[in-house]
């Protein structure tokens, strides 16, 4: 297809969507779908629900590329939009998100936005600048018959001009109005309105319902319907939804039409005409400060009474937080490699500075546990409740800490800073220290921030990437582990069974080997009076993943893997030592050497990033 071919098909397209209909047309279209006049909460609400849901985890699909890591805010959202949907007290209700910089505010609002210009359009009475909803042209004392035929409810006035043309242009006869197809557009102002901060000096109610046309005033008397401008975002959010951008920050006498926008869904006519229809979704949102300085002054409840509070957090999941980063890595023009974990952790930084102490476990065990990982003691798995741990946090926990905006900025830089085309977690750990020491906050809050990253992350780091180093030493190290496995469970299903085990090479049954087995254990520090507990728990699991027809490996008993893991890494370590730590190598070494750089690029590494980690290693993971 050439441009032009692409050019006429777009035009004959708009002008097969463009086409007009007649009022009785229109009548038969609703009879043969009723949802086609559908109130703006509802038509958000099946956009949403049209992309699908995980029932079991309670997972809209709609949102699932886009956001992550806030599931329990969304699913509020959603509760809001069916209650709403239903035509509960949510439809007379503001939906108000609260909470701290960059926690994706204004991005959920952005994609209901886009979403809404993606939609069917919907249908609308030609020529009005509310784009109204055309069953309004039925006079109500015909409406119950209508509504019968239709099978709809008929809600909402004509609006003031609309009202006009058909007194005078249509003497009354409502059904020659033309009706049209409308889409939804955030450019061109059509069923998308949005309302930024306005300075409290100079705010002007125009902004929210239209204005008078002067230069009309000689011509109409001051109550005529074509003086009016209806163009202020509740006009144009008619059929839509309204955004407040920071919606505190304007002075509260200018927010007033929000109360019966909302409660009797109408607006204030710009002149002195009677109130005008208002059907439109009304979505704010703002930090906490204002959130609490508006909340605070007793003169703001008529307006606190009209608003959904939902908390938009900070991601606390650390492999949710991971998936922030890459979306919005993705979308630059970035592309320098990036070595294993250098994501990771950057998320982990942010992560720990938005959770709260808990009096159970340590801040970076807190992380693994809402990560869903297992936190392995004396080879077996710490039980700790995660909904224990939110409970004792309170609802105060993600509402502060570093943004992912943050983060974001701090990995650009060491992106900008690379020299040889990659960044790996020592460059990021750099490039925080230096956004830290730069960022304007407490000087408390600036060592509390230090200090993680020198005393938690780092160190964390340090035990990753020793782990790193010793695997890629290790030649077929799974193979390796999965022999060690296998020889242990053997010898564990015998002691458990109090049977013999049968050597694979002279065919003879021996006692099961307590050595083997303790030398094994001892690497998680299971002790003596509990390995016989440790055994049982491991052939009970293996069982029942043999039940249920799953794969059986050394990976998959986490208590089991770790001790295998520590067990093989342990007798490179010393070796791996030398060979990073020596200038100078004898054949055989560098031979080790060059293996071992070449198993780290198997698993993501490039030859910079490696050499980088390795001399970091040298200096920092064995010293003598």
């Amino acid at each position: 297809m050439n441009f032009k071919e692409l050019i006429e098909l777009d035009r004959n397209k708009k002008s097969t969507e463009n086409r007009q209909y007649t009022f009785f047309e229109y009548l038969e279209i609703v009879r043969n779908d009723p949802e086609m006049c559908k109130l703006a909460h509802k038509r958000i609400y099946d956009i949403i629900l049209k992309k699908g849901i995980n029932e079991e985890e309670k997972k809209y699909n709609f949102f699932n590329n886009s956001f992550f890591g806030i599931d329990k805010t969304l699913v509020k959202i959603m509760n809001y939009f069916y209650s709403a949907s239903m035509k509960g007290e949510e439809s007379r209700q503001v939906l108000y998100l609260v909470g701290p910089v960059g926690s994706g505010k204004s991005s959920i609002i952005e994609s209901i936005k886009r979403a809404l210009e993606e939609s069917e359009p919907v249908y609308s009475i030609k020529g009005c600048p509310m784009r109204e909803e055309p069953l309004h042209l039925i006079p109500k004392h015909l409406r119950v018959d209508f509504e019968r035929i239709l099978g709809v409810k008929i809600e909402g006035e004509l609006c003031p001009i609309c009202r006009y043309r058909l007194k005078e242009e249509y003497n009354g006869e409502f059904e020659k109005f033309i009706v049209e197809k409308s889409n939804f557009s955030i450019r061109g102002r059509k069923g998308i309105g949005v309302v930024p901060p306005v300075d409290p000096n100079n705010q002007d109610a125009s902004v929210l319902v239209g204005s008078v046309d002067i230069s009309k005033m000689d011509l109409y008397p001051e109550d005529d319907p074509r003086i009016f401008s209806l163009n202020g975002a509740f006009n144009v959010g008619n059929r839509g939804v309204v955004e407040f951008i920071e919606v505190f920050k304007n002075d509260v006498e200018y927010l007033h039409s929000i109360i019966t926008a909302t409660q009797e869904k109408s607006i204030p006519s710009p002149g002195k005409a009677a109130m005008i229809y208002f059907d439109g979704v009304i979505i704010a949102h703002s930090n906490e400060a204002e959130w609490n300085k508006f909340k605070g002054d007793h003169t703001n409840e008529a307006i606190l009474d009209r608003i959904v509070k939902v908390e938009v957090p900070y991601c606390l999941e650390l492999k949710e937080e991971k998936r922030i980063y890459e979306k919005i890595l993705g979308c630059s023009n970035f592309k320098p490699h990036i070595a294993p974990h250098t994501i990771d952790i950057a998320a982990m930084f942010a992560i720990l500075t938005r959770l709260i102490p808990s009096t159970k476990v340590d801040l970076l065990t807190k992380l693994k546990i809402y990560n869903g990982e297992d936190v392995i003691e004396k080879g077996a798995s710490k039980k700790i409740d995660v909904l224990e741990l939110r409970e004792e946090a309170g609802n105060r926990e993600g509402m502060s800490g570093i943004s992912t905006r943050f983060i974001i900025k701090a990995i650009d830089n060491a992106m900008c800073e690379c020299r040889n085309g990659c960044i790996n977690p020592l460059s990021i750990i750099e490039s925080l220290i230096k956004a830290i020491k730069d960022l304007d906050i407490s000087e408390e809050d600036r060592k509390k921030h230090l200090s993680l990253i020198q005393d938690v992350i780092r160190k964390e780091y340090n035990k990753i990437l020793e782990k790193e180093i010793t695997k890629a030493f290790i030649y077929g190290f799974k193979e390796g582990a999965e022999a060690l496995f296998n020889n242990y469970l053997d010898n564990a299903e015998a002691f458990v069974n109090n049977d013999k085990i049968k050597d694979k090479a002279t065919g003879e049954t021996l006692e099961p080997d307590e050595k083997f087995m303790r030398n094994i254990e001892e690497q998680i520090g299971v002790s003596e009076a509990s390995a016989k507990g440790f055994r049982n728990d491991l052939t009970s699991y293996m069982l029942y993943l043999l039940r249920k027809g799953e794969k059986i490996d050394y990976t998959c008993y986490e208590p089991l893997k770790e001790a295998i893991e520590k067990k093989l890494t342990f007798s490179a370590r010393e070796v791996s030592r030398i060979i990073t730590k020596s200038r100078i190598r004898n054949k055989e070494q560098n031979e080790k050497y060059n293996s071992m750089i070449s198993q780290m690029k198997e698993h993501g590494y490039c030859l910079e990033c490696c050499e980088a980690l390795l001399n970091y290693a040298a200096n920092n993971l064995w010293k003598d």
